[in-house]
């Protein structure tokens, strides 16, 4: 029989009875197969975030805009923002919604320190309404080796 549990350790934690309903509610209505489960989704997403926060660590994300694109200037600014941080910068999805915004996503990678600063800049151009820098601990496969050979 194998061990599903190889590499996992057993912790003990102490609780109030209406932090541990509150608990219970959540695994329940989030749809976690146990209280583990759910502890371990939302420690996980703390040391990602204490990572974004206060590491350098190379890590995945997205960057999320909604911005009123008739704004002057600023859908240039946002993708001249883009071409300078392009090892960083992987993608963009653009999303037209009502009454002038945009809703652009901007998948990236790279450390969790020049990804804030990347997202800052974008957040303070004029005309961006809501912006949010959300990373992973998860990485991208490269997606071309540069060999050296380029033109």
């Amino acid at each position: 029989m194998s061990n599903n549990k190889q590499g996992v350790s057993r912790i003990s934690i102490s609780l109030s009875e209406q932090l541990l309903k509150d608990m219970d509610l959540l695994v329940e209505q989030r749809g976690f197969e146990s209280r583990s489960q759910a502890l371990a989704s939302m420690i996980q997403h703390q040391v990602t975030e204490h990572r974004c926060e206060f590491g350098d660590e190379v890590m995945a994300g997205t960057i999320n805009l909604v911005y009123d694109h008739s704004t002057p200037a600023l859908k240039k600014q946002l993708t001249d923002l883009q071409h300078e941080y392009i090892d960083e910068v992987i993608s963009s999805l653009h999303v037209y919604l009502m009454q002038n915004k945009t809703m652009e996503v901007i998948l990236v990678q790279g450390p969790a320190a020049k990804l804030k600063m990347i997202a800052d800049k974008m957040e303070a151009c004029r005309g961006v309404i809501s912006g949010k820098l959300q990373l992973s601990a998860a990485l991208l496969p490269q997606v071309h080796p540069l060999t050296g050979n380029e033109i």
